[in-house]
């Protein structure tokens, strides 16, 4: 059957209109305006026991307060994610930390890190930035992740910002491109060196190694002396060596965002 001339320069116009798509009805996908704010996913472990040392653990909350504070700062949107999703349990919980005593304070805040999005629920393209905070719960479940190593792909190849903190770089040991690359590979890369977790006395009760891992994955180690500021940025991945050094890989990952622009 023949349209009318009026009727194939309307569906022409809504064609355009919907850009330029096959089909009759307009595009459903979320087109992100360019001036938009940034949006920065925040992953939290859901592991919550140290080994079998009958004791807890969790995210390290400062590394979670701090670089949420950073980024609040910025502008930017927030999600708190984790793994499969729901309750994120705090360790290291300092309230005489200004941040972190704000934060604790702040219900609605707190309701979020006990009902995290399960990662496999989102879509990795709407992140800009993905930052992994730490805390030795991570080191059980960040490396093998199937949610996890699929967002820092996703991030990373956008030509987003993959950053994490202390124990938080579990979640790169293991994180390959699209081509196969490790992502560590050739990069200088820190984090929570062998040497501080001997001086904690958990080297023997973490799953592995840490920094050893690293190394062996090609990364460039960097450190400072135990427990000092350490952070390094190599091409769209920055890395913290511990709590010290929070703040640090937050403002890093900011100053890359915004070298970016929208």
């Amino acid at each position: 059957m023949r349209h009318h001339p009026i009727l194939r320069a309307a569906v022409h116009v809504l064609a355009i209109a919907c850009g330029m798509l096959p089909s009759w009805g307009c595009s459903t996908v979320e087109r992100a305006s360019p001036t938009a704010p940034k949006r920065v996913a925040i992953v939290l472990t859901n592991h919550g026991q140290l080994g079998d040392t009958g004791k807890s653990t969790g995210f390290f909350l400062s590394e979670a307060t701090h670089p949420y504070e950073v980024f609040r700062a910025a502008g930017y949107e927030i999600d708190f994610l984790s793994p499969k999703g729901g309750l994120a349990p705090m360790d290291g919980v300092d309230t005489n930390d200004p941040i972190n005593a704000a934060f604790l304070a702040n219900e609605a805040l707190v309701a979020q890190t006990k009902a995290t999005r399960a990662i496999p629920a989102v879509d990795p393209a709407r992140y800009d930035a993905v930052f992994f905070s730490g805390g030795h719960g991570t080191m059980w479940d960040f490396p093998e992740d199937r949610g996890v190593q699929a967002l820092i792909r996703v991030v990373y190849e956008r030509g987003g910002v993959v950053a994490a903190v202390c124990h938080g770089p579990a979640a790169v040991v293991n994180a390959r491109l699209s081509d196969g690359t490790l992502l560590v590979q050739g990069k200088e890369v820190s984090s929570f060196t062998d040497e501080e977790e001997v001086a904690v006395k958990l080297d023997h009760v973490v799953p592995f190694a840490l920094e050893s891992t690293l190394r062996a994955r090609g990364a460039r180690f960097v450190e400072a002396p135990n427990f000092e500021r350490k952070v390094a940025v190599s091409d769209r991945l920055v890395t913290g060596q511990n709590p010290a050094s929070a703040t640090g890989v937050a403002e890093e990952v900011v100053r890359l965002l915004e070298s970016r622009g929208n």
